[in-house]
């Protein structure tokens, strides 16, 4: 067995899993034994306040940041111990739609969702941009290809991003405070592409957030995290009606009320 044969577990159907993981910087722990598991197909809120541990969990889901102790698997796959060589294959698992987006301002709309196939394949030109017409189609995006970002609503800038995430088929998206900076009828939309996509293109999804409001609508599992541990896990009826519960307190707290049954 090969390193990237990986450790599964059988039976487990997992797309992404952390077991017992801690993250330190210097003598400063940021993270401390997060377990969880996020399965094929859900789309999964990490939920959490500034300095929570939110971003550096993220991090490590890619492998972009290693653990100091405890395990990663990704699609059955342990990678905390892989090489970097190793990882960048892994990685080709995730997209990521950054917060505010992050495209390049001098690109079009067709060039930016491009660019991951520009660097990482040697696909010619011609089929580049069939792809990306098509993604673009899919995504309710035609006849925007010439357009500048700045062009574009918030909701269509967050639709390339999506596109530009989604052209190198992922397996699992991660999303940034997707909603974050928008107004809440935009915010809502985003909400639906989120499950939209996830239906559409049967993708995995972890969404990053600090939006309890936006956790109830989209969420099929919610993962709460304060000062770097995992307070609490479940679907949001779990959540809500555990009494006492840190998490009821601020579903009460942030005036959330509870849908008439949880997604999945």
């Amino acid at each position: 067995m090969t390193a990237l044969d990986g450790d599964a577990k059988s039976g487990d159907d997992a797309a992404l899993r952390l077991e017992g993981v801690g993250v330190s910087f210097g003598h400063k722990p940021v993270l401390s034994d997060i377990s969880l598991s996020v399965q094929r197909g859900d789309v999964a809120v990490v939920i959490g306040g500034s300095g929570a541990g939110k971003t550096t969990l993220a991090r490590v889901m890619i492998g972009l940041v290693r653990p100091t102790t405890g395990r990663v698997w990704v699609d059955g796959l342990d990678i905390a111990a892989l090489t970097e060589s190793q990882l960048r294959s892994v990685r080709a698992k995730f997209g990521m739609v950054f917060q505010y987006s992050a495209l390049l301002d001098s690109l079009s709309v067709l060039d930016n969702v491009a660019l991951p196939l520009r660097e990482h394949t040697t696909l010619p030109p011609k089929e580049i941009a069939a792809r990306v017409k098509q993604l673009l189609s899919e995504l309710e995006l035609e006849g925007s290809d010439d357009k500048l970002p700045a062009e574009l609503s918030g909701g269509m800038r967050k639709r390339v991003a999506l596109a530009r995430a989604l052209i190198r088929n992922p397996q699992i998206l991660i999303y940034d405070e997707p909603a974050s900076g928008l107004d809440p009828l935009t915010a809502r939309l985003v909400d639906d592409l989120i499950c939209k996509t996830r239906d559409r293109f049967g993708v995995t999804s972890v969404v990053i957030s600090h939006d309890m409001a936006e956790a109830t609508k989209i969420a099929d599992r919610i993962y709460l995290l304060d000062r770097g541990q995992l307070v609490a896990q479940g679907r949001v009826n779990e959540l809500v009606n555990e009494q006492g519960s840190l998490a009821a307190r601020l579903f009460a707290a942030s005036g959330v009320k509870l849908p008439d049954a949880s997604p999945g």
